[in-house]
């Protein structure tokens, strides 16, 4: 199995006061920080490596994980540093822990997507990246992926149009080589990556019909809460 990079570098100021003295992993759902449901859930696909990238408190989630072993996953770490680079740029940076192909997950969404028909999907498109999608209609957040015929047609998360039905699930797969342009330390958000290979007919897709879970928000904590206890 591919090993994963989570994006757990973020301040998560929608959550405060929760947020000012922990970082966004480690809030406590369903009787747990939500790091260790993510853990178990990644340890069931089969997940066997996992790339913590940090920045806001990332020293409290390298305390708690450790070195992953007590869920059966080798973890290591990979930290921002001075600045905060946007997501692209913090898995750019991660690059040397990660080998030629991996999984991108944020630190706040538990997927119940299968990750190895995800995995098979993306080497089977020969492509250098995949998004899943949802069609989520609005729902459960703004649509924001016009998606037609197992093809990605748009993405945008600010210009959105009635064509988008779909969104952007939180789970991605990539080469390296999808992280060529960017230099190393630079600035550089996921979104504006994702643009750029959709526009070369670089980007595949795998639609889902599991919706997502994510815990950015008062709400999404109670959702993603009910969902684990249930």
């Amino acid at each position: 199995m591919l090993p994963v990079v989570i994006l757990a570098g973020g301040l998560a100021t929608r959550l405060r006061p929760i947020t000012e003295k922990i970082p966004k992993a480690l809030v406590e759902v369903a009787g747990q920080p939500f790091l260790h449901h993510q853990m178990r859930l990644l340890a069931a696909n089969g997940v066997t490596r996992v790339v913590m990238s940090v920045a806001y408190r990332g020293e409290m989630i390298e305390e708690f994980l450790g070195d992953g072993s007590r869920y059966g996953i080798e973890a290591s770490y990979s930290y921002d540093g001075d600045k905060y680079l946007g997501a692209a740029g913090a898995i750019k940076k991660a690059m040397p822990l990660l080998g030629g192909a991996f999984f991108t997950l944020y630190g706040d969404s538990y997927l119940t997507v299968p990750f190895r028909d995800v995995a098979q999907v993306f080497f089977d498109s020969g492509r250098p990246a995949l998004m899943t999608v949802y069609r989520n209609e609005g729902k459960f957040d703004t649509s924001n992926v016009e998606f037609a015929d197992g093809e990605i047609r748009a993405y945008d998360k600010k210009n959105r149009t009635a064509a988008m039905r779909h969104i952007d699930y939180g789970l991605g797969v990539f080469r390296a080589s999808a992280f060529a342009g960017i230099g190393d330390g630079e600035v550089a958000d996921l979104d504006t990556l994702y643009q750029d290979v959709l526009r070369r007919d670089e980007l595949a897709a795998y639609e889902t019909n599991e919706r997502f879970y994510e815990i950015g928000t008062p709400e999404g904590i109670r959702d993603t809460e009910a969902f684990l206890l249930s």
